[in-house]
């Protein structure tokens, strides 16, 4: 069996997604010494990534200066912790792939983890700005201390056997710490290559490709003031939602059922200046990355004046389309009342019974809308994206978000053209920000 090795590691982003760096060190758990250390600046990328690329890099120092050790992993970022440990899933596919390669490096009963303050994980967290920071001039990292003094402490730290395990030949010692410098240093064209081309078919951000350091990005003075992660969630960047109800059209002032089955109509001319009302306060925030839209012509009219002002594409997805009313399209709540009693009594009582005539039911639109929610959290992962749509649509995710039951789409009105938002973190945990902005309308 082999010794005890501790290993800390930290990753950061200035901008998250943003220039990235981590830092890791291997510890002697009595005496605290610093037996390996290592650090890169790893491009674009964020916080999570970077936190993970320092884990596998302490591994791997770790496992160079003694295969057969044990390793206790401290680190600050819990969710890393939590996932590696397996009490949380891992839904990132940038993190995917790193977490299983951290794996490999040692059997799974070698190596515990444990979380810890930031404030205990210092040198770890100084060595990742200091990776950052050789980053942002064009430079990759160097370790402080000497050539000289970093093999002397690999060489102690390969010298040293567990108690009753005989010593090697006195070339060991030296063999292990150049595997140790070698692993320290090496092994970095890998991890700094492209992401797959896969990746771009999947419709990950390319700001989240990792650059070398010769294509280091300029940092505002703003970004240069940041430390580490510690400016921005433990969870890194969540998928955000920004669901926008389209404008009126000649059917939203006396509240007429105007789902998908209807004479799709177009807005109004108070409905064209709400759109370019919520486009220009849109403009205004600048959080916009991409705009998704229903394709029913209200809402690409809408989305249409937003991405004119922001100068940006409109994808359209049919899931984002409007409940199907059947035959209740074009009438009021009073005129269904009055025509389709039994049918709108079983509707406001069940979200599994559909309008009349072939409707649907809002059952039915549930599943549709968290299936279309999951498709662009894979594919909009850590981006800000407006979702054009309408009164259901936008409810159902409000709905979802909060877990609520479906009788709450009854209990929530949403004005013409108003703004919600909510987050999707990496963790599987939701944030609803707005609900029913009306504010830039004014």
């Amino acid at each position: 069996m082999g010794r005890t090795f501790v290993v800390e590691a930290d990753g950061g982003s200035r901008g998250n997604p943003g220039p990235a760096g981590y830092g890791a060190v291997v510890l002697d758990p009595d005496t605290g010494e610093t037996l390996a250390e290592t650090a890169e600046y790893i491009g674009v990328a964020t916080n999570n990534v970077a936190e993970y690329k320092g884990l596998l890099a302490g591994l791997r120092a770790a496992h160079a200066l003694d295969p057969e050790a044990s390793v206790r992993v401290r680190m600050d970022s819990k969710l890393v912790v939590e996932q590696m440990s397996g009490r949380w899933k891992i839904k990132h596919p940038d993190m995917k792939p790193l977490a299983a390669q951290a794996r490999l490096v040692f059997p799974r009963e070698q190596v515990t983890y444990e979380w810890i303050p930031r404030e205990r994980n210092k040198q770890a967290d100084r060595l990742a700005n200091e990776a950052m920071d050789a980053g942002r001039r064009g430079r990759q990292w160097e370790p402080s201390g000497s050539t000289a003094s970093l093999d002397a402490r690999a060489a102690r730290a390969a010298a040293v056997t567990a108690p009753g395990t005989p010593a090697g030949p006195p070339g060991d010692a030296a063999a292990g710490a150049a595997k140790a410098r070698a692993a320290l240093a090496g092994g970095r064209a890998a991890e700094t290559a492209p992401p797959p081309s896969s990746a771009v078919a999947a419709g990950r951000p390319p700001a989240q490709a990792v650059r070398p350091a010769a294509e280091a990005v300029p940092l505002s003075t703003e970004e240069q003031g940041s430390v580490g992660w510690g400016s921005s969630a433990d969870v890194g960047p969540p998928a955000t939602f920004v669901l926008l109800r389209h404008g009126e059209t000649a059917l939203t002032p006396s509240k007429r059922f105007s789902g998908s089955g209807g004479t799709d109509p177009v807005l109004s001319d108070v409905g064209r200046a709400q759109a370019e009302r919520v486009a220009a306060a849109l403009a205004a925030r600048g959080t916009v990355q991409d705009i998704v839209s229903s394709p029913l012509r209200r809402c690409r009219e809408t989305a249409a004046a937003v991405a004119a002002r922001l100068g940006l594409d409109v994808r359209i997805e049919e899931g984002l389309r409007e409940t199907d009313f059947g035959a209740w399209e074009g009438l009021t709540f009073a005129e269904v009342r009055e025509r389709y009693p039994d049918d709108l009594d079983a509707w406001l009582a069940s979200p599994k019974a559909a309008p009349s005539g072939g409707g649907e039911s809002f059952a039915t639109v549930a599943r549709r809308v968290a299936a279309t929610r999951d498709r662009l959290l894979e594919r909009y992962a850590g981006r800000t994206v407006l979702l054009v749509t309408h009164v259901t649509p936008v409810k159902t995710l409000v709905r979802l978000a909060l877990g609520a039951p479906p009788e709450s789409l009854f209990r929530m009105e949403l004005s013409a053209a108003s703004i919600s938002a909510v987050a999707y973190y990496a963790d599987g945990n939701t944030s609803l920000r707005l609900l029913n902005d009306t504010s830039h309308l004014r």
